[in-house]
């Protein structure tokens, strides 16, 4: 198969790699782009640990072919903090102690962004639903869902002083 230059832009820079063409983004992040938070889990699109924002979209980066982010922006774990500031959702999972072994955690942390981007103050059955598709082997989820509650706190609080 012969190679394709693929140019996109991940957590705010512009990229440009060399691929065979059958790479999934997954891959390519890990492999070319040494991004190593999206981890495969069980590369079938059901476990969420290779989350990542595509297009402000989370996908499983495990099922999606590179060269179909031709173009695209790409948000990874790695993109969310700003210099030493944790995001809010990063801040609450340390705050809450979110995660266990960490393995799921950046697909963890991504699917709760996401989710609280689009429902700024949600209710616990919301949560539960917005983080239906990124599953943890070590935790009940309790602290997980904690950690979704503070980062809504936190994110509020933000705005408010900007604002």
């Amino acid at each position: 198969m012969k190679p394709i230059e693929l140019n996109l832009t991940v957590n705010g820079r512009d990229e440009t790699v060399t691929i065979p063409p059958n790479r999934t983004l997954l891959e390519m992040l890990r492999e070319d782009l040494q991004l190593t938070g999206a981890k495969e889990g069980c590369g079938h699109g059901e476990c969420g640990a290779c989350m990542v924002v595509l297009n402000g979209r989370t996908v499983n980066s495990c099922l999606v072919l590179a060269a179909e982010t031709a173009g695209a922006n790409v948000v990874t774990i790695e993109g969310l903090k700003h210099g030493d500031t944790l995001h809010a959702v990063q801040q609450a999972f340390v705050e809450k102690s979110g995660m266990q072994c960490g393995f799921c955690t950046s697909g963890q942390v991504l699917a709760a962004k996401a989710m609280l981007d689009e429902i700024p103050e949600p209710t616990p059955q919301q949560i539960r639903d917005g983080m239906a598709g990124s599953f943890c082997r070590c935790t009940g989820y309790t602290k997980i869902f904690e950690a979704v509650e503070t980062a809504a706190t936190l994110l509020k609080a933000r705005r408010k002083a900007r604002a």
